[in-house]
């Protein structure tokens, strides 16, 4: 994403004062599915929307570089009302506890928080949102629906992570976020985006969506290891980065850094030497430095899930996260 489609263009929406890259008779609609077959994945990868969507990964994972997450960072109003709405988001969990039932995975009462989820979406954007972006909301809102899990298999995986980013793009694109917003878009929002899903998977049993086992980076995320490992470059507390599989370093620095949260969180999810279970992660602990890392991990999103159908076919694509071709002069 180039830094206009981030910060906009200055130009006012015709009701209010939020700048927007949009133009004041812009059109919103329900996104669809549109990749349906695997040939349909050659259009996806020529797209406007992988084209923002990458490039919005790579646009935050450079401002996070080398900062811990207690780094002093801007909030503003807005970025203070969007953690407001996942705060309400997360205390509706307490409302649906896990119920009897004969099967260990997969608990349904699941299944009852995400209809009280999706029933209040329009209210808690509406709270959230500036009344002249409500017209978005139709659109957005599906985003931040689908990013929480799947309510028939009771499942969680990257799909759904990516729906929240994608969510957190279209914020970006209505201008209601902007570059001064980036730090925080990670280390506050999205990080609490990532308390709730661990939240969620652990109080409902969630069943990983797709996933790989060992030969996985991990059951359930993989953007966090990215922007984790960015916050890890020339940061001499991680190094060299073999460092996050001890025990002393994960207790220290899993308040401070992404990437040793996630470690955290699979060494309490997960019992048997660490080579075992988390086998990529054990390989990529070789690797020499956390730049060499961060590359690799980018290149490996793309290939282990932008680049699969399974997970691709079910991104919704609308008016500003496209599916028709990136313009190659744009």
């Amino acid at each position: 994403m180039n830094p206009e489609s981030v910060i906009g263009d200055g130009k006012k929406m015709d009701s209010g004062s939020i700048p927007s890259i949009l133009p004041v008779n812009h059109r919103f609609v329900e996104p669809e599915k549109a990749v349906k077959t695997v040939t349909d994945m050659a259009v996806w990868e020529k797209s406007e929307a992988y084209m923002e969507y990458t490039g919005f990964i790579a646009t935050l994972n450079e401002a996070i570089k080398s900062k811990p997450l207690s780094v002093d960072c801007k909030v503003s109003q807005n970025v203070t009302k969007i953690i407001n709405l996942l705060d309400k988001i997360d205390k509706i969990i307490d409302e649906f506890p896990p119920v009897e039932q004969p099967q260990r995975f997969g608990n349904t009462a699941f299944r009852d928080w995400l209809s009280k989820i999706k029933s209040n979406t329009t209210c808690l954007l509406q709270e959230a949102l500036d009344q002249q972006l409500h017209l978005a909301i139709p659109e957005i809102k599906v985003y931040l629906e689908e990013s929480f899990g799947n309510a028939t298999r009771i499942d969680y995986g990257t799909g759904h992570e990516m729906s929240f980013v994608m969510f957190l793009c279209c914020l970006y694109k209505i201008g209601f976020l902007n570059i001064e917003d980036n730090v925080a878009t990670v280390f506050l929002i999205f990080n609490k985006y990532i308390n709730i899903s661990r939240r969620l998977q652990k109080t409902y049993r969630m069943e990983p969506a797709g996933s790989h086992g060992v030969w996985s980076l991990d059951d359930y995320q993989f953007i966090p290891f990215i922007w984790g490992s960015s916050q890890l470059i020339d940061q001499p507390k991680v190094y060299p980065p073999a460092k996050f599989l001890e025990d002393d370093i994960i207790d220290k620095y899993a308040d401070e850094y992404m990437f040793i949260s996630c470690i955290k969180y699979i060494k309490e999810v997960k019992k048997g030497p660490f080579a075992e279970h988390s086998n990529q992660l054990w390989s990529i602990s070789a690797v020499g430095s956390w730049t060499k890392i961060n590359q690799g991990l980018i290149k490996m999103y793309k290939k282990e899930v932008l680049a699969k159908f399974p997970v691709i076919q079910h991104v919704l694509f609308g008016s500003l996260l496209p599916i028709r071709r990136f313009p190659i002069n744009h």
